[in-house]
């Protein structure tokens, strides 16, 4: 009998909606009050989640100001060559974000070189002595800091200025500027400088697949969400691309558990006594597709009708209501756990 994945994904309602941290605030607040001395912002998104990955807050902070939004992460988003389906989606995100421009990248050196020769056309175009400034923003791991160290050993051949992993939070607060381009005196263009931020996440995430989304590529800390249920969510997308891509550790399941099960065994993932642990398999397997080995897709449909739904959206949160959304999602977490006890 020929295996037919779920037609659907209903996600608990308990899931958090919410990811808001200290950090996240003051790293917002500072940014803001920087932006009269920047003159050009780079805007990191995940390849895999385009629209899901996108800051209502930065849209509103950064509108009208001078951006390039690098899409990261397309090599475990997509294969590679990239299909007419990718080319499709990577068209309408260019389209929908003109007149800023777009680049889909992978951690390449051709890839970086690109996002370099555009940064050093702006500081061309400028023609400033003192030289420009830039920053870099998005949301929690989307790869900010892998970019400023890729443009900084391509520009000026220096080791790493910031620190980077595979959980978010790494980037805690604003950096001192670091040099990613050299005085061109030719030109007449002045030195890059680029400045890390640590990652904003929305106040308020407004339904709980967006929060799954969100949890699978690591903008949100593992375990925030469990990662049982993050794991089933996955499952439930490989299954409508290709069941195959798990198939070296289980053969094509609905059932989370059977799909657990069998990679702890394979893979030695046991607790004391000798029994399963579930959770450190799920862990894996969440790494395992992180890193482009169980099947590379995208998890945001892109449309002419999803982009004109996410440009309304953006449009009709402002901070305030984000923020009490935020508490009232907070209180309401609060009052289901006190009734539990």
């Amino acid at each position: 009998m020929a295996f037919i994945p779920r037609h659907a994904y209903i996600p608990p309602e308990s899931i958090p909606r919410s990811y808001f941290l200290g950090h996240h605030r003051s790293g917002l607040s500072k940014m803001t009050s920087m932006l009269a001395q920047i003159d050009l912002i780079i805007e990191c998104r995940d390849y895999r989640v385009p629209l899901s990955s996108t800051n209502p807050m930065f849209e509103r902070l950064l509108q009208g100001r001078k951006r390039l939004i690098v899409f990261t992460k397309r090599d475990v988003g997509s294969p590679f060559p990239p299909t007419l389906a990718d080319k499709k989606r990577e068209a309408l995100l260019s389209s929908h974000f003109h007149p800023s421009t777009s680049l889909f990248t992978a951690s390449t050196p051709k890839d970086t070189n690109r996002v370099l020769t555009l940064i050093r056309q702006h500081a061309r175009d400028r023609q400033s002595l003192t030289g420009s400034r830039l920053l870099v923003v998005g949301m929690p791991n989307v790869g900010k800091s892998t970019l400023l160290n890729a443009l900084r050993a391509a520009g000026v051949h220096k080791g790493k200025a910031a620190r980077t992993g595979a959980q978010p939070g790494i980037t805690r607060s604003i950096a001192s500027s670091v040099k990613i381009v050299e005085p061109d005196e030719r030109s007449g263009a002045g030195a890059v400088y680029l400045i890390d931020t640590p990652g904003v996440f929305v106040p308020f995430v407004p339904d709980p697949e967006t929060m799954l989304k969100l949890s699978l590529v690591g903008c949100v800390k593992d375990g925030i969400v469990p990662l049982e249920t993050c794991v089933d969510y996955l499952l439930y997308r490989m299954n409508l691309v290709d069941p195959e891509a798990y198939g070296a550790w289980c053969p094509p399941t609905n059932e989370i558990g059977v799909l657990l099960e069998n990679v702890a065994k394979r893979t030695g993932r046991l607790g004391k006594g000798a029994t399963l642990d579930l959770e450190a398999a799920a862990l894996w397997v969440l790494q395992k597709w992180r890193t482009g080995h169980m099947g590379k897709f995208v998890l945001d449909e892109v449309s002419e009708e999803t982009l004109e739904e996410r440009r309304k959206m953006d449009g009709a949160v402002s901070m305030n209501q984000a923020k009490k959304r935020g508490k009232e999602a907070l209180r309401q977490k609060s009052k289901s756990q006190n009734m539990e006890e």
